[in-house]
């Protein structure tokens, strides 16, 4: 019978176990990546997708329109602790990509991998686009890229060890995956998938196998109730948002941006040798369907091509192993000149990712450099001007229209604004009918008078009565973004034409 790879090769070394000196060089790594997440985090402000989070977080549930409840339960935390301070808040991210870069060291490390596959792996999530904009903001993509790491990792140690046990961490990881993002459910089906085609199959005669499967579903279960409560909006959500998606290109280049988004350039030796390793290894084979399925099926169903990028890890963990003992069998010359020309390119691309996703200064050319190639970044313009802008709208008006005042916003980077950053102007809550915010209602009794912001003209005079250009939004940097060039006008105007109850119902918006 053949013997599988990695039992091969461990055969003529040493096994690897994990010192204590080892430890320390991927903590040294992930804490590097944080420390430069701390230093930089503060610089602008936040992202309209945070703000949406930020909103989210101070109206807990089980379910969200846009999302599952994890990411708003953390931020509720971070707002419990930090207040409305970016680096606090943005904490929770940074300590989920330190964790996943330790913990693909790890994976290299069961791997069958020495000291220099551990750190190789650890510094190739470092420095690939997807792993470092994770730590810039708090999205759920951070967290979700944590759970997909773990999940790799549990099921290498299953693999490894035979003991199906495993499949209760495993199960958990699954859970809180669900509870993060619901893309997971294509990497669940790489899971499934990896035991029907490899010798992993016998773990559906284990109970512990079933055992993780209850776990899993217990842990979403309260978010599954939530979701048939609310007549699956969030599935319907997906289908708009991914239509949207579609329609606008945004998932156009798929398979290249696997390359240019998911890991660095220098990196995609590593995954690809990663890959064929675990195809050619009976044992690890499952990981190889982990990665392969959820790609086939993103790429059928136009999915986004960053949706990949938590796969990549345990490609990387296993492509550092193999290739550390590939060095191993070259000549002292070609050891060392293979292993400068990858470092070097590895560190290269890597500081052209730094500069493009980090906002490394305030003014400057790194800043303009990040900003004219990062749309990311140049959202984070213009939310506390626009806050003050409205306050002084406000305080235009009238006394009598004052009393009976509502500041309705077109998207959920508005609403955020509003809610957040509006309580020291003393601005009422805004009145949103994007994602949940739809969901909470317009307020009792309703306002006669309303500061509408993220309308077009013609959509101001459609919706609402006798309307009257009143400001603009924007940024003093004059950055470019979607604040600034969609619906700038902010406008005051009377009540909807319809009454509220058909206004809401009509304007129900997915964003």
């Amino acid at each position: 019978m053949e013997q599988p790879l990695i039992e091969r090769v461990d055969s003529r070394s040493h096994p690897h176990a994990l010192s204590r000196a080892d430890l320390a060089v991927l903590i040294s790594i992930a804490a590097a990546e944080a420390l430069a997440h701390l230093l930089t985090n503060g610089r602008y402000g936040f992202h309209r997708d945070e703000l949406q989070f930020l909103s989210d977080a101070r109206h807990l549930d089980w379910g969200f329109v846009a999302y599952p409840p994890l990411t708003p339960f953390l931020e509720h935390m971070g707002l419990a602790l930090f207040g409305l301070s970016l680096i606090g808040l943005r904490l929770f991210s940074v300590i989920a990509q330190a964790a996943a870069i330790v913990v693909t060291g790890l994976m290299a490390r069961e791997l069958g991998g020495g000291r220099m596959a551990q750190g190789t792996a650890a510094l190739a999530v470092v420095l690939s686009p997807l792993p470092l904009f994770n730590g810039t903001e708090f999205q759920y993509t951070s967290f979700d890229f944590l759970w997909w790491v773990l999940i790799a990792y549990f099921i290498v140690r299953l693999l490894k060890s035979e003991n199906p046990r495993w499949w209760l961490a495993i199960g958990t990881a699954v859970g809180f995956a669900l509870l993060t993002k619901y893309s997971v459910i294509f990497f669940i089906a790489g899971i499934l998938g990896g035991l029907v085609l490899s010798q992993a199959r016998r773990f559906f005669a284990s109970s512990w196998f079933w055992g993780g499967i209850a776990l899993a579903l217990l842990i979403f279960l309260p978010n599954f109730l939530w979701l048939v409560r609310h007549d699956f909006i969030s599935y319907h959500f997906l289908q708009h948002i991914h239509t949207r998606d579609v329609g606008e290109g945004r998932a156009n280049g798929f398979l290249l941006g696997q390359v240019l988004i998911c890991i660095n350039v220098f990196a995609a030796p590593l995954a690809l040798a990663g890959l064929v390793c675990f195809l050619r290894d009976r044992r690890y084979r499952m990981l190889a369907w982990m990665y392969l399925i959820p790609l086939a099926l993103f790429f059928i169903g136009k999915g986004r091509s960053y949706y990949m990028g938590p796969a990549y890890p345990m490609l990387l963990a296993m492509g550092a192993a193999a290739g550390e003992r590939w060095l191993a069998s070259l000549p002292k010359l070609a050891r060392r000149t293979v292993t400068t020309v990858f470092f070097a390119g590895l560190a290269a691309c890597g500081a052209y990712i730094v500069a493009l996703i980090l906002p490394l200064q305030s003014a400057g050319p790194l800043r303009d450099f990040a900003l004219q190639r990062n749309g990311d970044l140049r959202e984070e313009f213009g939310w506390n001007e626009l806050v003050k802008t409205v306050a002084g709208i406000r305080d235009s008006l009238p006394a009598e229209e004052q009393q009976s005042l509502g500041v309705l916003v077109g998207n959920y980077g508005e609403q955020g604004a509003i809610e957040m950053l509006g309580p020291p102007y003393h601005l009422p809550p805004p009145i949103s009918m994007t994602n949940s915010a739809w969901l909470r209602g317009y307020p009792t009794p309703p306002p006669t008078t309303l500061i509408v912001i993220g309308f077009s003209r013609a959509g101001a005079d459609r919706a609402f009565a006798a309307c009257r250009l009143a400001g603009h939004t924007g940024n003093s940097e004059g950055i470019k973004n979607e604040e600034s060039q969609g619906n700038p006008d902010i406008f005051v105007c009377g009540p909807p034409h319809k009454p509220w109850s058909v206004f809401w119902k009509d304007y129900q918006d997915f964003g």
